[in-house]
């Protein structure tokens, strides 16, 4: 775990995932709700290459994706990257309902319904599923660790 990760990061803070929902509710083809969540990718603060180290890879994962945390002030706070812009916006995904909350916020939140609202696993390749599955049991692996 770091000391210290990027607190600029706006998921969970300034983008929530009430947001996410209603956004891609207004878009009525699956073709621009990608667009959008790759758009959402972009808005990831960056992560260190120092970083992408075998530790911090999920498993699992079609693409590469790197996951580094740090605890303040009782919150967990995530730095994510992938090579993949889709990934990237899925993390985004992810980080609207993770980042900047307490071990217990973590636990407590429906990923499952968030996902339905999203209607986004109906609409990912297998392997893709499997990965965002990964990518959120690591994260609360590690908050059930924190907590």
């Amino acid at each position: 775990m770091q000391e210290n990760a990027d607190t600029e990061n706006p998921f969970g803070n300034s983008i929530s995932t009430e947001d996410i929902v209603d956004t891609l509710g207004f878009f009525d083809s699956w073709e621009d709700r990608y667009r959008y969540i790759i758009e959402l990718g972009k808005e990831l603060p960056s992560m260190d290459e120092s970083l992408h180290t075998e530790e911090r890879l999920v498993r699992g994962c079609q693409s590469q994706v790197w996951i580094d945390t740090s605890m303040r002030d009782g919150r967990l706070q995530l730095s994510v990257d992938s090579d993949a812009f889709i990934v990237k916006g899925l993390l985004g995904l992810v980080l609207a309902a993770y980042n900047n909350k307490t071990p217990a916020e973590i636990a407590a939140f429906d990923i499952d319904h968030y996902f339905e609202q999203l209607d986004l696993l109906r609409h990912l390749s297998a392997t893709r599923g499997n990965g965002l599955r990964s990518m959120v049991q690591r994260i609360q692996d590690i908050a059930r660790k924190a907590g």
